[in-house]
């Protein structure tokens, strides 16, 4: 058994950029509870903005060797440049997510939002992404295709934040005006993700997108978040929907490329 587990291990590509990515962003997820003991709540933002640029590299590094550099950058580019907008009309007009505030825990920001926010976005639309390819088999053309491939990118997206929104509140990192509905985050805020997760998809128009990395980034978001949220911050309640949700969507994407291989 060991020999096996060493060969297994020998084989990863450890010199590609992207192992080193998860690594160290997985590293830092498993590390945060620990600073957060030793140095107290304040290292709390720092290590969130660490873990978020790792995985944001790993997502990113996947689309450039799957895109090349030009289609990746217009891509990214599109993709934070609205979903910064969509962040700084929804925490100024209440709309589309609900009536919200940022607070100045994450740093650094422009005009009120942090930058943070839409590296976020980025680091999550791309395995959304291709959940919703792989639940789709790659069937994404025509009229049909696309906007069951917009739709399923969206429930994917928004089914981290059943994870996300409650944690990061709890956090401190920003405060609803009406804490109500889903652990004291309006249910508003969900038809905002949806909505916002869709037209930032139309807009980017994605290319096919490589299944394999980008579904292990969902699916160590969706072990890691639930186990961390139930053990070390106390929220069960978001950790079990979050689990669920998003269990549900990468099951089934793994599914119908197991159908598919079949």
């Amino acid at each position: 058994m060991s020999a096996l587990v060493l060969a297994r291990v020998r084989a990863i590509p450890w010199r590609q950029p992207v192992v080193w990515c998860v690594a160290a962003w997985v590293l830092t997820m498993i590390a945060l509870p620990i600073a957060r003991w030793t140095w107290g709540d304040d290292v709390i933002p720092a290590m969130t903005t660490v873990s978020a640029v790792f995985q944001f590299g790993a997502v990113a590094v996947v689309l450039w060797r799957a895109w090349g550099a030009r289609r990746t950058v217009v891509t990214l580019s599109v993709v934070a440049f609205l979903t910064w907008g969509a962040e700084w009309v929804g925490s100024t007009t209440g709309f589309p997510f609900g009536p919200y505030d940022y607070t100045p825990r994450l740093q650094p920001q422009l005009f009120g939002v942090p930058l943070l926010i839409p590296l976020a976005w980025l680091m999550m639309l791309g395995p959304s992404w291709a959940v919703a390819q792989a639940i789709l088999r790659g069937r994404v053309n025509g009229v049909g295709g696309r906007l069951a491939f917009i739709a399923l990118s969206a429930l994917a997206m928004t089914a981290w934040d059943l994870y996300l929104d409650p944690q990061m509140v709890g956090w401190g990192f920003w405060v609803w005006e009406n804490p109500s509905g889903y652990f004291g985050i309006p249910w508003s805020n969900y038809f905002g993700w949806l909505l916002v997760s869709s037209l930032v998809t139309l807009a980017a128009h994605p290319a096919r997108v490589p299944y394999a990395p980008l579904l292990t980034v969902y699916g160590v978001v969706w072990v890691f978040q639930a186990i961390g949220m139930a053990v070390f911050w106390g929220m069960a309640g978001p950790a079990m929907f979050g689990f669920v949700t998003m269990g549900a969507l990468l099951g089934s994407a793994l599914w119908r490329l197991a159908w598919r291989s079949r």
